[in-house]
Order: C-alpha cells, then structure tokens, then sequence
C-alpha cells in the first residue's frame, strides 16, 4: 500500500436523530461535532437519518400491504 494516500481510520460515533441511539464503532468519516461518551473520550459524531433502531424493519413496526384486495378490485372494475 501506498503511504499518505488513505484516509485515516479512527472511532467515532453514530447517532440516530430520530431516536438517540449511538453506537461506537470506527470509520474514515470526519466531523466537526464531537461527542463525549460514558467513557471519558471525546469522539466526532456523525449524525444518520435511519439506524437499526429507527427502521421499521428492524424494530418489527412495518405494514404488511393488502395486494390481494387490489388485484380484486381491479378485476372487478375492468371485467366485462
């Protein structure tokens, strides 16, 4: 590998605006907030819109569309 080329790796945080959770975990990503945690350290914070516990999938809140009553429906309206 080449020297100089790469970004740098180091901790930081990501937290979820929509529910506070964060999680401590490494990446390239650079911020200008900084966040200090339980531990002591300050690390930067990178804010995301959707994490595991936002996402309807995840957190078992996600609607189960009736395609079948559709299907119905349009039959209906167009059989002749």
């Amino acid at each position: 590998m080449k020297a100089g080329i790469h970004p740098e790796y180091r901790e930081v945080v990501f937290q979820d605006v929509t529910t506070d959770f964060q999680i401590l975990t490494r990446s390239t990503l650079s911020s200008k907030e900084t966040v200090k945690l339980d531990d002591g350290n300050e690390y930067p914070l990178i804010k995301v819109d959707i994490s595991s516990a936002s996402h309807p999938f995840y957190t078992g809140k996600h609607k189960i569309m009736d395609t079948g009553g559709r299907v119905d429906k349009f039959r209906k309206r167009y059989a002749k």
